[in-house]
């Protein structure tokens, strides 16, 4: 089975279990444990921020950044579509108690000035306590429900400017931050800038089994590790999946760009094909979202032939491209979905 369901399906492979196997460990908990510590020291430097914390999963991520940096009642401002709004379980309204403001944008991007509009100040001749403040925006770099996009950089400094003039934080969800640094060259630290906590997977495109991590300052990654022990997130001896981490850090970040080679040849065989449709703008790294007359149908189809995609939504399928997923897989795949879809 070629598996393009998600970048989360991937196996370690046996350089990383042997490194997993012998990774030194202690109890987590206790800040005990090396691997975890050397892992937590070296995304807090790759991201240029003061310190970070190791979780199980980049939803715990995201939502130890919120109630962080948020009070219950509180308005956090974001993109439509974004994961934290669309795939998390309302777990930003149950555990932090806040209301979402979203902001139409266009491959998941908005701007400054719609920031500013979506957090209003209160009108003079009315009390402030009418009001739910804002206080926290978040970008989504890269945008998996856009299909993979990529935030401009001078964009994202304007909003995370634009947020600093209004006094409200900034959080970047960076679950796939190293597909916009393979793509473009930036380094994650400058897409990280300006941004008071910044999160980062390593079990989608870096291929570790398990594991997100937040990073910012030393004051509120203190305040995310309780409220990463509140919501049931206290390893014990976890360096033997941190070490997975370390390893995916080490081997597997500057690789993204075969993923994106994979996509965009993948989406372009499709844009070719009478009985798909692609948004070519919007394949820029690992994810293709592609029309078709019936998505369930061809999902189905496709998978007894051997090639594993969801259906998005009643119009589109995703397929996402991999480590595990080679040169030769998606010329399969391509093969199989286009003679699907032609007779579909």
């Amino acid at each position: 089975m070629i598996d393009l369901r998600s970048d989360t399906v991937t196996k370690p492979n046996e350089a990383m279990r042997a490194a997993m196997a012998s990774a030194a460990v202690g109890d987590d908990v206790f800040g005990d444990d090396p691997t975890v510590n050397a892992l937590e020291r070296t995304v807090a430097e790759l991201l240029g921020k003061q310190d970070a914390v190791y979780v199980p999963s980049g939803t715990m991520a995201n939502q130890v950044a919120l109630r962080s940096q948020t009070t219950p009642g509180d308005r956090v401002v974001m993109e439509a579509l974004a994961h934290i709004r669309h795939h998390e379980s309302g777990a930003a309204a149950a555990l932090s108690g806040v209301t979402i403001a979203p902001i139409p944008g266009r491959h998941g991007v908005f701007s400054a000035e719609q920031l500013i509009a979506a957090a209003p100040p209160a009108p003079k001749d009315l009390p402030i306590s009418l009001y739910d403040p804002v206080t926290l925006v978040t970008v989504e770099n890269t945008h998996n429900e856009a299909g993979g996009t990529i935030w401009p950089l001078p964009t994202m400094q304007a909003v995370v400017g634009a947020a600093k003039d209004l006094g409200i934080a900034a959080h970047l969800d960076g679950a796939r931050l190293w597909n916009a640094t393979a793509a473009t060259g930036i380094p994650e630290a400058d897409y990280a800038d300006g941004f008071d906590t910044v999160g980062v997977c390593f079990s989608k495109g870096l291929g570790a089994p398990v594991g997100s991590a937040v990073a910012g300052s030393g004051n509120v990654i203190d305040r995310a590790r309780r409220y990463k022990k509140m919501y049931g997130g206290g390893f014990r001896q976890a360096g033997i999946i941190a070490a997975g981490a370390l390893y995916a850090l080490e081997h597997h970040r500057e690789r993204l760009v075969e993923d994106h080679d994979n996509a965009r040849r993948f989406a372009e065989s499709l844009a070719d094909h009478p009985g798909t449709e692609v948004d070519l703008a919007s394949v820029q790294t690992n994810i293709v979202f592609f029309a078709v007359s019936d998505p369930s149908d061809v999902v189905d189809r496709c998978a007894v032939d051997g090639v594993a995609m969801l259906t998005a939504d009643p119009k589109r399928i995703r397929a996402v491209f991999h480590l595990d997923v080679s040169h030769d897989d998606t010329s399969r795949a391509i093969d199989v979905v286009t003679r699907i879809t032609a007779s579909s």
